[in-house]
């Protein structure tokens, strides 16, 4: 698993890309952590380079939106496809959190 991060405007925007699974999910809640810690309170996780997530993937996520809300902040996705979408949609974490199309989508949310 790799993660990017780019800021667009007062928003984080971590690109996640490869499986996300229990091997990759606590390097991504430690880099959720590290920004919430540093002042991040708008976080777009731009899952298009995804090829992969699982249950684990999936509380590492809902861990940072916790996260987030607790600090008065908000989290958002984008870039669903695939098994990833399937995965969203039968936990009903599609539910949960926001979700847009793209990149651009997702910020103009906050």
């Amino acid at each position: 698993m790799d993660i990017k991060r780019e800021d667009i405007g007062d928003v984080t925007v971590g690109v996640v890309a490869g499986r996300l699974d229990a091997a990759g999910a606590p390097s991504l809640e430690v880099f959720c952590r590290e920004w919430i810690q540093a002042g991040t309170r708008k976080l777009v996780l731009d899952l298009s380079g995804l090829d992969y997530i699982s249950s684990a993937g999936l509380r590492a996520i809902l861990a940072t939106a916790k996260r987030l809300q607790t600090a008065g902040g908000a989290i958002a996705v984008c870039g669903l496809s695939g098994v990833v979408r399937e995965v969203f949609t039968i936990s009903g974490f599609d539910a949960l959190l926001p979700v847009a199309e793209d990149r651009a989508k997702a910020v103009e949310k906050f």
